[in-house]
């Protein structure tokens, strides 16, 4: 079989393990695609099990946040490791986000996108990622509200990448994956973004 699809096949279903909804039903017994918001992000993780134990609830969720992360990373590095070109990289890193956001294993349901999306682009992009990383945790330290902190850093990862990268990602000469990225993060905060224009998304406590 094809290298690059071997890759493209791994990225998308490691991308679509739902390590927060497992971690959350194995060790918290709870389902989170039920409770909460329904997401199986590592907010509604905490926020799910917050009430029942909070010390697991911060482990869970940190546990959930590194893991959602790494899955895309990880095939970024295996790939970088074997000379792929950057075009089957920022496909990877694509796929490896929509298997978070459209997992096989939820019936094509899943998360948002923020940690794995991050942690593909932190391979490839790494100081406007570490640049957005850096306003997200200010503003989930001020703000307390999750999409909203998520979303303004995916705001200035988008300008960083502009700024640094004026005429196209190195390799690809264009910016496309990027916003194919930014916007499937989008597309999945859509409810997030019309309770934040009402006033009704919650703060993270």
């Amino acid at each position: 079989m094809n290298l690059n699809l071997v890759l493209y096949i791994a990225a998308y279903l490691i991308g679509s393990i739902p390590f927060g909804y497992l971690l959350a039903k194995y060790f918290g017994g709870v389902n989170v695609k039920e409770e909460g918001s329904g997401n199986i992000g590592a907010t509604n993780v905490m926020r799910v099990l917050k009430t029942r134990d909070p010390s697991l609830a911060k482990k869970l969720g940190a546990a959930t946040l590194v893991l959602d992360a790494l899955k895309g990373a990880i095939v970024l590095l295996v790939a970088k490791a074997l000379g792929v070109e950057s075009g089957v990289l920022w496909t990877i890193a694509v796929l490896a986000v929509w298997g978070h956001c459209f997992s096989i294993f939820l019936g094509f349901e899943g998360g948002k996108g923020i940690a794995t999306g991050f942690g593909v682009l932190l391979v490839l992009l790494p100081i406007p990622t570490l640049i957005a990383l850096g306003v997200w945790a200010v503003a989930a330290k001020t703000i307390r509200i999750s999409s909203l902190s998520s979303l303004s850093a995916l705001v200035v990862l988008m300008v960083a990448a502009y700024w640094i990268y004026p005429k196209g990602l190195d390799g690809i000469g264009t910016h496309a994956p990027l916003w194919v990225i930014a916007l499937t993060v989008l597309y999945k905060h859509l409810p997030n973004i019309v309770r934040l224009v009402t006033r009704e998304e919650r703060p993270v406590v």
